[in-house]
């Protein structure tokens, strides 16, 4: 049985409170399983497939399955169609590299968070306005100081920067006033999915999270 998601306002508040979530890309089937599992054991509590990962949504319905206290999403969302399927399996929370009104009206119908990709103010503004509860920073490398800029002028947004957060300049960005941040590569590093190595995920995992909860 799918368990209910998690009502958007709440998870909004839960992602705040944690700071990060764990966002796995990967072409190596047999290393999705376990490499979440490392992150989720060193803490973690918000954890993201992208769909574009083998059999993410088997991924999605296990972590729900096995881990009730944490919160599963799905990214990579970019149609109706994948935001039903991510949430069939369990997904409370719906992530897209793009400001897309269809994809967060679908997400309102489905009583599920939503989380589009901007890069600028003008696109961060957009998908507020459309409905959007959290705002993904993409790509990230725009830096802190933009993050801070951006908020200046529009305090009320939730922004998420993600695809270039790392150990150093993790505390810059949540001082910049970002409302969590997302670990794609830093996390799950190539080379450790290639090779299984899932003793250094879990390590890095830790460091991650200790970096985060550094800032206040």
């Amino acid at each position: 049985m799918t368990p209910s998601p998690m009502p958007p306002d709440e998870f909004v508040d839960f992602y705040g409170q944690q700071r990060a979530s764990a966002i796995l890309r990967t072409p190596h089937a047999s290393a999705v399983g376990p490499a979440m599992d490392a992150a989720v054991r060193a803490g973690f509590r918000v954890c993201e497939f992208t769909l574009n990962t083998p059999d993410a949504l088997a991924a999605i319905a296990r972590l729900c399955e096995t881990q009730p206290d944490v919160v599963v999403g799905a990214g990579t969302v970019l149609t109706c169609d994948d935001a039903r399927a991510a949430v069939q399996a369990g997904a409370s929370f719906l992530v897209s590299p793009v400001v897309d009104e269809e994809v967060i009206e679908c997400a309102h119908s489905l009583g599920v968070a939503v989380m589009p990709g901007t890069a600028t103010p003008t696109e961060m503004l957009r998908a507020h306005r459309a409905g959007a509860q959290l705002i993904k920073v993409f790509p990230a490398p725009i830096g802190p100081a933009a993050i801070k800029a951006c908020l200046g002028p529009l305090p009320f947004l939730r922004l998420v920067p993600t695809s270039g957060v790392d150990l150093d300049n993790a505390g810059e960005y949540l001082t910049a006033g970002a409302h969590a941040l997302g670990w794609v590569a830093p996390l799950f590093r190539p080379e450790w999915m290639a090779d299984g190595n899932f003793e250094a995920i879990e390590a890095q995992a830790k460091a991650c999270l200790e970096c985060c909860s550094a800032t206040t």
